[in-house]
């Protein structure tokens, strides 16, 4: 090493943090502007803060949030269902599979939830029974449509449908995300195709499939108040059966959505962990890659010759 080159050692070095000035003033104002708020929501007397923590854990308002979770549950697996025929279809090479498939998602995904909603609910203006009919057997199955297209049904149909078009783009995306390479190689190895998509492609699929499904999913949990417009029984309509009684809306209406803050919050959580366990192969594949690399360049760095 040449005598002019001073070494320094890193203990002795001191670092200076960089100063952020507009960052700290910024902040500042975004502290004051929510004090303000904070400040003005509690010192407003027509927001009736005893009336909401009396209307909090009513049990009217409890049975109406049960019902949206059940809700939202049962959308979801409908959804999720529905969704990944479609995208199996949509990713057949046969046109009479992904062609239907196409103007499924095509049509559901695009009406309006809140449009097939009153369609489903009103499915006996155009359709007065439900029928199956086998040729050579006779009719099998004969109802009146008033009969099986209750409230609930129409809005499981309606929201569900309406979510497996969605559902269906977001499968098929994390299906196409897994190279094809891995899918060649075990079908010369003689994997089966159904023990190829479940031991294979969905595992790692599921990394892609599961931060839109989340989110899919939160959203689905606050669409389902839409079905307070035919009379299902959800936390919504719930307040709003309430406050139409009593004339205290403002009260009902921040019990609902503190409700829903609650549960998206919860949800948020199990997403967040979620993600973090089915993230952990790829990270895991990354910090080898990394350490394959880094060897690499340690060797290549003692086998060349310094000039």
């Amino acid at each position: 090493m040449p005598d002019n080159i001073t070494t320094y050692n890193v203990s002795d070095l001191r670092t200076i943090p960089l100063r952020h000035p507009y960052r700290w003033a910024a902040a500042a104002v975004v502290v004051v502007l929510m004090l303000l708020l904070v400040r003005g929501a509690a010192s407003n007397p027509k927001l009736q803060w005893d009336l909401v923590a009396h209307y909090l854990f009513d049990r009217q308002i409890m049975s109406g949030l049960l019902q949206t979770c059940l809700l939202t549950v049962t959308i979801m697996i409908v959804a999720i269902l529905v969704g990944g025929v479609a995208a199996l279809m949509v990713l057949s090479p046969s046109s009479l599979l992904s062609i239907p498939a196409k103007g499924f998602i095509w049509f559901f995904r695009g009406a309006p939830a809140l449009v097939q909603l009153i369609v489903w609910y009103n499915l006996s203006l155009f359709v007065e029974r439900i029928e199956l009919t086998v040729p050579g057997l006779g009719t099998l199955i004969s109802v009146s449509t008033n009969d099986v297209m209750t409230p609930y049904v129409a809005a499981v149909l309606a929201l569900g449908l309406h979510e497996a078009g969605y559902m269906a783009e977001i499968i098929r995306n994390g299906i196409q995300s897994v190279g094809r390479g891995q899918t060649e190689a075990a079908l010369c190895l003689g994997m089966k195709p159904s023990r190829l998509m479940f031991r294979i492609i969905i595992p790692q699929a599921m990394r892609v499939i599961i931060p839109p499904t989340g989110n899919e999913t939160i959203n689905l949990l606050k669409t389902t108040s839409l079905v307070s417009t035919i009379a299902v029984a959800d936390l919504l309509y719930t307040a709003q059966a309430i406050y139409s009684r009593t004339f205290e809306t403002i009260p009902l209406l921040i019990v609902v959505t503190i409700w829903y803050l609650v549960v998206v919050t919860l949800m948020s959580i199990g997403q967040y962990y979620l993600e973090r366990r089915y993230s952990r192969d790829e990270n895991a594949r990354n910090a080898s890659l990394s350490d394959i690399t880094a060897a690499f360049l340690f060797r290549f760095r003692r086998e060349v010759p310094a000039k």
